[in-house]
């Protein structure tokens, strides 16, 4: 508890700067207009062709269990107690993850135009469209595996060049 006491001025004094940093002309600029009920509309019919819900479908018991777990490391005495009300809490906030979808359609909604989200609609229908939804998953998850595969690759090159300068100074790592 003292950390967080020492953290939350440090964060209320950081924010308060970042404020202050922050031109006069733009604190002025006019708030965004709220979307319209087509773009709503539009952005829920997306994320519901892309089956965005399959995302985050097991967003609460998985939450449940991890808050669970953390509580468990700091009360091991209450190990049982814990484990027999995670599902009974689980249980009291299911569907709760539907507030994810709604974020997801304000963001959807927030920056892209009712012609352009009914445009995208119009792709996500059409055969390519359909490919994408069905072939961006494997293609997003070969490509965070290319990703790891380079950064595993060249850390090994980054720790053979620390290796090669500490040698020049006479230390073997």
């Amino acid at each position: 508890m003292k950390s967080v006491s020492k953290i939350v001025p440090a964060v209320c004094l950081a924010f308060t700067l970042a404020l202050a940093a922050v031109p006069a002309a733009a604190q002025q600029q006019p708030a965004p207009q709220a979307p319209s009920p087509g773009a709503i509309a539009a952005a829920k019919e997306i994320l519901q062709l892309k089956n965005a819900a399959g995302m985050y479908a097991n967003a609460v018991p998985a939450i449940v269990d991890k808050v669970k777990t953390t509580l468990i490391g700091q009360n091991l005495n209450y190990q049982k107690d814990l484990n027999e009300l995670a599902p009974v809490i689980a249980k009291q906030l299911a569907g709760r993850e539907q507030e994810i979808g709604e974020g997801m359609v304000g963001v959807y909604a927030g920056e892209f135009t009712e012609q352009e989200l009914k445009d995208l609609v119009t792709f996500y229908k059409s055969p390519l469209g359909q490919k994408l939804i069905a072939n961006e998953p494997k293609a997003i998850n070969l490509s965070v595996q290319v990703m790891n595969d380079w950064a595993r690759n060249f850390s090994e090159v980054v720790a053979s060049a620390f290796r090669a300068e500490m040698k020049k100074r006479g230390k073997e790592i």
